[in-house]
Order: C-alpha cells, then sequence, then structure tokens
C-alpha cells in the first residue's frame, strides 16, 4: 500500500497519560508520557526531534484538546479522530497496539479527520454552549419554582403564560417577601395581564408557609444568579462576533432563526462553507441527513446519523419556531409533512431545509428569499399543467396554453 507520510505519529490519549507511536524512514519507537504541561511539551519535542509531520489521535472525551493546542501552536499538522471510524481489529487490547494501529493507517492515508475550528472559533463554540446549558438550567429551575407554587395551591401559570416575565417575576418576589394579600399582589400585573386581574386574584389565593418561602428565596436567587452570567455571555459573545455581523444579519432574514440561534449555528458550523462540497454534505455532517441502509432494493432504516448534537437540537427548535410562523413556506413544508409523518420528523426536515438554506446564504452572500406558503400548490398546478400538455401531445394535438383572467 502506497505510503502518505513519511513521518507520522499515531496517539493514544487518556486521563493521565498518552501512548504515541511514531513511524519514520529510521524505524518504528513507542514511548509513554504524562499529560502535564511539562510532559506533553517534552512529548511535542520529541516530534519535533523526529522530524514528525502529521499526527492522529483518537477524539477521547476533552483529553485530547489540551494536546492539539500544543501541536498547533507548532503548525505540526494533526488529525482528531472519531474513535468509530477506526475499525476494530481482534488482539488490539493495549495502548501500544492502538497508538500503533492509529500511526499506520494515517500513515496510508486511510484516516480522514473531524472538523477542528481555530482557536477563535473553539472558544466562541464554549461560550455559546455555556450559555446554552445556562439557559437549559434556568428553565430546570423555573420548573421546580412552578411545582414549590403549585404544591401551595398557587396556580400563577395557569394564568401567566411566563413565569419568568416582568408581572410574574414581581408577584413571586411579594411572596417570598411575605405578602399574602391576593388583591394586593394581583395588582403588580402589567400590560395585558391587568385585564386578568380577577383570574390573578383567584390563582394567588393558596396557602404558602415558611418552608414554600424558604424554597422559593433560594431558587428564585440561583434564577437572578443565572439571569446574571447569561447577560455576561451575552455581552461577550456579542463582542466576539462583531466581525460576523454580516453573516449573523444574514441568517436572521430566515424564519424561525433569531439572534442566539444564529449565534449557536455559527459558532458550530463557521461561515466557511468551502469545505463542505455540498449543502447535502453540511447536513449529513450535523447529522440531520437520513441513513443509507439497503439491502437487495429495500430501504431497511432511514434513521439520521449521528452528528452534532447541539447544532441539531438548534435547528429543530428552529424548525419548530418556523412551523409558527404564518404564511411562509417552512411553515408549510412542516404542516405537510406533520400530517402525514407526525410532528418529530417534520421538525427534522426543516430543520435540514434550514441548514440547507444557511449553507447557500453564506455561500452567495445573499439574505433569505420568501417562497410563500402557497409555493407546494404553484408546484403541483404545473406539474398538472405539464403532464396535460405531454399527454395530449403523445395524441397528437398541438397544445396552446394561454391564462385564463
Amino acid at each position: 500500500m502506497k505510503v502518505l507520510y513519511e513521518r507520522c505519529c499515531g496517539v493514544d490519549v487518556h486521563k493521565k497519560s498518552i501512548t504515541a507511536c511514531t513511524i519514520t524512514p529510521e524505524g518504528k519507537e513507542i514511548r509513554t508520557f504524562g499529560t502535564m504541561t511539562d510532559e506533553l511539551l517534552e512529548f511535542v519535542n520529541w516530534l519535533k526531534e523526529k522530524g514528525v509531520t502529521h499526527v492522529a489521535m483518537e477524539s477521547t472525551s476533552v483529553y485530547w484538546k489540551p494536546l492539539y493546542n500544543l501541536l498547533e501552536l507548532e503548525q505540526i499538522e494533526t488529525l482528531v479522530i472519531n474513535a468509530r471510524h477506526i475499525k476494530a481489529v481482534p488482539g488490539r487490547k493495549t495502548d501500544m497496539k492502538d497508538a500503533e494501529w492509529i500511526a499506520n493507517l494515517l500513515r496510508h492515508g486511510l484516516l480522514k479527520g473531524s472538523y477542528i475550528p481555530d482557536r477563535a472559533q473553539r472558544e466562541l463554540r464554549e461560550l455559546v454552549r455555556y450559555r446554552r446549558s445556562l439557559i437549559e438550567e434556568r428553565a430546570r429551575e423555573l420548573n421546580r419554582i412552578q411545582k414549590v407554587l403549585e404544591g401551595a395551591n398557587i396556580k400563577l401559570s395557569s394564568v401567566v403564560s411566563d413565569i419568568h416575565g416582568a408581572s410574574a417575576r414581581k408577584m413571586i418576589r411579594a411572596l417570598i417577601e411575605g405578602k399574602n394579600d391576593p388583591m394586593v399582589i394581583a395588582q403588580l400585573a402589567k400590560g395585558k395581564l391587568k385585564q386578568k386581574v380577577e383570574e390573578l386574584q383567584r390563582a394567588l389565593h393558596g396557602v404558602i408557609g415558611p418552608h414554600q418561602r424558604m424554597m422559593l428565596a433560594e431558587q428564585w436567587r440561583h434564577v437572578e444568579y443565572l439571569d446574571e452570567a447569561i447577560a455576561r455571555l451575552d455581552q461577550e459573545i456579542e463582542e466576539r462576533t462583531r466581525p460576523f455581523e454580516e453573516a449573523l444579519e444574514l441568517l436572521d432574514t430566515i424564519p424561525g432563526v433569531g439572534r442566539q440561534s444564529a449565534e449557536q449555528i455559527l459558532a458550530e458550523i463557521g461561515t466557511d462553507m468551502s469545505r463542505f462540497a455540498s449543502a447535502s454534505h453540511l447536513a449529513s455532517w450535523a447529522g440531520m441527513a437520513p441513513g443509507n441502509y439497503e439491502s437487495a432494493g429495500k430501504r431497511l432504516s432511514s434513521r439520521t446519523r449521528k452528528g452534532n448534537k447541539k447544532l441539531r437540537a438548534c435547528l429543530v427548535e428552529c424548525a419548530r419556531a418556523a412551523a409558527r410562523k404564518k404564511d411562509t413556506y417552512l411553515s408549510a413544508k412542516y404542516h405537510r409533512i406533520a400530517a402525514r409523518r407526525g410532528a418529530n420528523r417534520a421538525s427534522m426536515a426543516v430543520g435540514r431545509t434550514i441548514l440547507e438554506i444557511i449553507y447557500y446564504l453564506l455561500t452567495r452572500k445573499e439574505p433569505y428569499k420568501e417562497l410563500g406558503a402557497d409555493y407546494w400548490d404553484r408546484q403541483r398546478e404545473a406539474k398538472i399543467v405539464r403532464q396535460t400538455v405531454k399527454k395530449l401531445e403523445g395524441l397528437g394535438y398541438e397544445v396552446k396554453l394561454e391564462k385564463v383572467g
């Protein structure tokens, strides 16, 4: 088999140690190093002494990141490999054999590295993902608050759509401070909620004791802390995404894609679409494309492939938001598929469509062009016309079409 890289190294990465196998014209050598910074620097110097030009390692948890950062600084070409993509070999049960196997695959060009963005995008991705986790934690904490209120027979969530809204926040604070009069608390309602004062008075008439107040106070402090942390992250992310403002504005033209979703999508895929051969390749990388399992002419499964879970969750969320928009192409597509295949499949299909739209927007630098909710009707009409004309021409008629009215 043809050798692509004369000087290469395969690395088996663990929490406390790494095992490396170098293959050069001088021969093969296997060594083990610790994972402290000075030990990793010793490993990098060893590679430089060997004249190694290419390194490959499995993407083991987060343990590959410190090593990748050091190799990146030395401009050594490094491939981070998905462990599922390296075919297991019977008897390959030791770290040394793992490292040697990776090195041999790399030497012959049989490995395909995962996409590792540059340092700036990696840092932005970490910030965006952390913000997402805090937003999810805040939602969980608000659910806990709702349970405590329900336990005290405070039916606030039956009247208020969002207990994190301005009016609901004031009412919850009033309950925590020991106020018990439903009439007084209901007067804290603002905006459209003022029209529901009588309902609020009934909903706020419960039995809340010292235990519930203590629980609510602790939970509300946590929510406020999360609000502040999310606000700080918003500010930092805004600073880091300024160079991508044009791309963010393009994504913002797509129904269902808001500012935060656009930031998360760009943090995951970047703005350079040239590394994807087509929109379908991007969808496949993201895990938004159905698997291709066919045997004897039968389609065995259409489950989506594994991909970027964070990106997929964001796209599904965008798809559901797009479905709530009226008179749009994406909404019409969602409801067409949901009627036949169910809401989950419709969300995945529309999420994939959104991702493919993003590919073309970033490639062409053009805003989204709305096709309209009647797009499918127009397509069906055009198809019926084509088929009818073809049948008449097949019968020997010359057809001339003229629109009436």
